[in-house]
């Protein structure tokens, strides 16, 4: 069975929806948390686990009238197509190492050739 489990403080309501065998106590040990349920804000908020309710129900768990409502007004978001991707590694080139520049290769060439001439001109 899928219910309402209260677990906020005096005149605090507060609920998780939660998995629980029809013989328990309504705050007993539950098999699984599928959501919450916050009636003090406005409007309240509801946070569920669709693919688990949806799973829960599929094997036989049956709803509480209040959650059925809960899920009517809180539907499951339609699923979206993934927009096609490409993968753009694969598809372009690696770019090529940048080269030096003309003018800072001249330089490297200048002063390597200006060394050798001030060795000379010290002899």
């Amino acid at each position: 069975m899928i219910r309402l489990a209260r677990v906020g403080a005096r005149k605090q309501p507060f609920y998780r929806i939660v998995v629980i065998e029809k013989d328990r106590a309504r705050n007993g040990r539950s098999i699984e948390f599928v959501g919450t349920y916050n009636p003090r804000t406005n409007p309240a908020t509801v946070l569920l686990k669709h693919e688990r309710i949806s799973y829960w129900r599929s094997v036989g768990a049956q709803l509480t009238p209040t959650i059925e409502k809960l899920i009517a007004k809180h539907p499951a978001p339609a699923p979206t197509a993934p927009a096609p991707t490409t993968d753009e590694t694969s598809t372009k080139p690696a770019a090529p190492a940048p080269e030096p520049t003309t003018e800072s290769a001249a330089e490297s060439a200048g002063e390597s050739a200006a060394e050798p001439a001030s060795e000379s001109a010290a002899a």
